[in-house]
């Protein structure tokens, strides 16, 4: 089964530039969008139904043109669900799916700019997203993936040493990957390349960092350590374009 991830930073958007036909021909079973920014009714019938797919949208109820996540899948799943159990989740960061041997879940974590109540905000998503996955996962194992806006160590961004105090980089938001991985979840891509550098998913647009490779690692597959065995193939896909983003694989058995 290959799944794909992906911030497309605009769904409408990359539509237009003629990406969301690569993911729909590309023989993934599943992609995961994550900034979609859209409701479903903005999106054409291609974008919202394509052939062969289920899928599955979660969009911002607190402005339009923001956040929002998507799942289309070849298999239908047992379950759909959206949000952390049963808190309400309006900014439509998160649609889940139970198939019969795993959770999926795709994440659009908070950015932990624009403020301390911002950050506070990241922080208690970040520890109540544990407490739901850590329950999920006493019935089944679990996939999760999307945009977690944090770089985990200092090979996963560029310049490390200049965003030691930038969201995206502090030791709150790094510790928190540290307590995921603690508890027995495995980052797929630096399971498979430990000592890979310059590998990121992430570049700023405005400074054209992407030409420069300037860019962070900050979105993940992570799958529950009893999935390990069936991990076969992670990769950052970062030959494609269309976002600020490049998307992400895995391979599971």
């Amino acid at each position: 089964m290959r799944i794909i991830s992906w911030n497309v930073n605009g769904l409408r958007a990359v539509h237009k530039k003629g990406h969301f036909e690569w993911l729909v021909n590309d023989s993934s079973d599943i992609f995961c969008i994550q900034e979609t920014k859209a409701h479903p009714d903005q999106l054409p019938e291609e974008v919202r139904n394509p052939a062969g797919y289920y899928s599955y949208f979660n969009h911002s109820e607190v402005k339009k043109g923001y956040s929002g996540t998507a799942i289309y899948t070849k298999e239908k799943p047992l379950d759909v669900f959206y949000g952390i159990g049963k808190e309400k989740d309006p900014e439509g960061r998160i649609v889940g799916l139970e198939f019969e041997n795993f959770f999926l879940l795709n994440v659009y974590f908070p950015n932990g700019g624009g403020g301390p109540e911002r950050l506070a905000y990241k922080l208690k998503f970040y520890d109540d997203f544990l407490k739901f996955i850590e329950k999920l996962r006493k019935h089944k194992p679990v996939i999760f993936c999307g945009d977690v806006n944090t770089a985990h160590q200092e090979m996963d961004l560029a310049r490390p040493k200049e965003n030691e105090t930038n969201t995206g980089f502090l030791p709150e938001e790094r510790a928190w990957i540290d307590k995921v991985v603690d508890k027995g979840y495995i980052d797929t891509f630096r399971h498979l390349f430990p000592e890979k550098k310059e590998a990121y998913t992430y570049w700023d647009m405005k400074t054209f960092a992407r030409d420069r490779n300037v860019g962070w690692r900050i979105d993940y597959f992570f799958i529950s350590k009893e999935m390990l065995p069936k991990l076969k193939k992670a990769n950052i896909l970062s030959s494609v374009f269309g976002s600020d983003h490049c998307p992400l694989e895995i391979i599971i058995e």
